[in-house]
């Protein structure tokens, strides 16, 4: 919110944390602040004026962004709420000036609150490399003097998926997670894949994103007793939300009749298939083996080959499941992805490797960080 009134967001950030100091020295003293969020933010607005007429060129502030800052302070008692502005901030980072690897995750530290470690882990980078690629995004956007607002209606798809992705990251972080911090990021998710929508009723791209998120939504009360983890396969249909699903049917349809196809469509449609069986009583292998592969050689992704090898065991057999696992081996990104230590250890195990699906139970539990799904690994280990 404060980059959307101007300056650069290093600016934005140090004004805020001077803000944030400001409130522990007075709020323990003079009480909470009826509003404050408005109390924060009228704050930092000070701070960043005060910087701006300081040193001007620090922050290349203009009159225009004095008078803006100016007649935007209210006292603490007077500011209104903090609006809403959070969907204009995703795309505001997508802008062209920054690399492309760094959009989705500039949007998940800035807009979203994620640190840099948990951001890594999504994107399957080191931290220290994703930390590089925020401060060089931070600094062009600081160059270019983009505006944190809303871009033209004819500029929103050609950045819609980074923006996309970095909606799916924020969800996939926690739509299982019984921390509720981490939960209230993942419905924070929900609601604005359901404003991507909206706001774009003509990218397919869009509705399948939405459509992804309610599939995975729909699963959320399938968890055993406790939040027990249930694998995918072992759900039990009737505790699915039917009418998300439903509605997540009729999303993807909807964005499969633009005949563009995308990620988004592909990953959906892979969850469709999965959940035919509340229908059919079964699943269509062969099916998802096809839909991981065109998913594979549009995006190239280690997750789609990774999921593509559990298809091909589950259509072929588990010996070639492993074959294809095997192939992957030596990509170091599979080092610390814990999906690929679960799928080889299973995989392992099926084929009566014993004391080798041991050793890969034992580095997927170390990878994993929800007590539910280490329970569940423990209670796989042969």
């Amino acid at each position: 919110m404060l980059a959307s009134r101007g300056g650069d967001l290093a600016s934005c950030e140090d004004a805020l944390a001077d803000a944030f100091a400001a409130a522990l020295a007075t709020w323990p003293k003079d009480g909470v602040p009826r509003a404050p969020e408005a109390w924060l933010l009228t704050a930092a607005r000070r701070k960043l004026t005060d910087h701006a007429r300081r040193d001007r060129t620090r922050i290349q502030a203009s009159a225009e962004l004095l008078r803006r800052a100016d007649t935007d302070i209210a006292s603490p008692d007077e500011a209104s709420g903090v609006p809403d502005e959070r969907l204009a901030l995703l795309f505001a980072c997508a802008h062209p000036a920054i690399e492309q690897a760094a959009r989705a995750p500039l949007m998940l530290q800035v807009v979203l609150g994620f640190d840099a470690a948990r951001i890594a882990s999504a994107f399957l980078v080191a931290p220290a490399t994703l930390s590089q690629r925020l401060v060089r995004a931070k600094r062009r956007l600081r160059d270019a003097q983009v505006a944190f607002e809303l871009p033209a209606a004819d500029q929103l798809a050609p950045r819609l998926d980074a923006v996309a992705q970095a909606i799916y990251a924020a969800y996939a972080d926690g739509w299982l997670d019984d921390d509720p911090d981490r939960r209230a990021v993942a419905d924070e998710a929900v609601w604005l894949a359901r404003m991507l929508a909206m706001s774009l009723p003509g990218e397919p791209e869009a509705q399948a994103l939405l459509a992804l998120i309610l599939y995975a939504d729909a699963r959320r009360g399938a968890r055993g007793p406790a939040g027990t983890y249930v694998p995918l396969s072992a759900q039990q249909p009737r505790l699915w939300n039917h009418a998300l699903l439903d509605e997540a049917e009729a999303l993807l349809q909807r964005a499969l009749a633009h005949h563009r196809l995308g990620r988004f469509q592909l990953e959906a449609a892979i969850q469709s298939a999965h959940v035919a069986r509340r229908v059919t009583g079964s699943v269509d292998w062969p099916a998802l083996m096809q839909l991981y592969d065109a998913l594979t050689l549009l995006t190239g992704s280690i997750v789609a080959r990774v999921n593509g090898a559990v298809a091909v065991a589950r259509a072929q057999g588990a010996a070639s499941g492993l074959a294809r696992l095997d192939a992957l081996a030596s990509d170091p990104a599979l080092r610390d992805y814990q999906p690929y230590w679960a799928a080889r250890a299973h995989l392992l195990a099926q084929t009566g490797a014993d004391d080798a699906a041991r050793d890969a139970y034992r580095r997927a539990i170390g990878l994993s960080s929800d007590p539910a799904l280490i329970a569940f690994l423990q209670s796989q280990m042969p």
